[in-house]
């Protein structure tokens, strides 16, 4: 170490609490924005949900921790010593590779979430010690996305430090992708569908995973366990569609042309 330096643990310590701080503000924004908006356009959909809500805020204030202070030792190993494969200049890799290295990630999030997901469903000890925390959440809201025993937030939290010693991505698109499975984790716990049914039951819905989904897994447990896409739902059978009670309520709503006309 150089005299006068920053002692290693010490920078480890600083940058990963204030990484911790940015993922905790990351998911105050998100999450804020659209439980506003879901009071705007569902008002009263989580009146008696205050209890749950303040759970929900715990564990996820534990979980910014846990995905923000490796998060934080990457970023200065990259930063001070060009450790992992993460680089800035646009062309590196050509401007192809951008959005290819998007989708890589994507898929290989959405990979080991599905088989880690769909593992603590099947094993009674592992559902009771690391997820069932996330399922306290009934029904979910639009802060439950991160809402995580330890044990399942650090399952989560180590894929993209990983993945950054595996395959290039540039920053930005790192930045995407962050911002991807941010949106994507609030959006789908949101209790109500935003987007719309001719969007959910098109190609793209056939797809790629929203509310009306993940939904489902809220529901019934042992089925829909993907992240982002329904791939590996489809493949190995465990793909059961979309929401019931989404569909009740609809159903039962005497306006529901109206309601459609509104989440456009």
């Amino acid at each position: 170490m150089v005299p006068g330096s920053t002692p290693f643990w010490l920078a480890f310590l600083i940058v990963g609490a204030a990484m911790s701080v940015m993922v905790a503000l990351r998911y105050l924004l998100a999450s804020g924005g659209f439980a506003w908006i879901t009071a705007k356009l569902r008002p009263g959909l989580y009146a008696n949900q205050r209890a749950q809500i303040a759970m929900e805020m715990r564990y996820s204030a534990i979980a910014a921790v846990i995905y923000g202070v490796p998060a934080g030792a990457v970023f200065w190993l990259w930063r001070h010593h060009g450790f992992s494969l993460i680089y800035t200049d646009w062309n590196a890799f050509g401007l192809w590779y951008l959005p290819v290295s998007v989708l890589i990630y994507l898929f290989a999030q959405d990979t080991w979430f599905y088989w880690t997901h769909r593992a603590m469903h099947h094993w009674p000890r592992l559902f009771k010690l690391a997820h069932k925390v996330h399922h306290d959440s009934k029904p979910p809201t639009a802060w439950t996305a991160m809402s995580f025993h330890p044990v399942e937030s650090i399952s989560g939290a180590i894929v993209i430090p990983v993945l950054v010693f595996l395959v290039p991505i540039h920053l930005a698109m790192l930045g995407v992708v962050l911002t991807v499975a941010t949106l994507m984790g609030v959006i789908n716990h949101l209790g109500w569908e935003i987007f719309p049914r001719s969007l959910v039951h098109s190609p793209f819905g056939a797809g790629v995973i929203t509310a009306s989904h993940h939904e489902r897994h809220h529901e019934d447990y042992r089925c829909n366990y993907g992240l982002y896409f329904r791939f590996w739902d489809r493949l190995c059978g465990t793909d059961r569609g979309l929401s019931r009670r989404f569909a009740k309520t609809r159903a039962s709503t005497p306006d529901a042309a109206r309601l459609d006309q509104v989440v456009r």
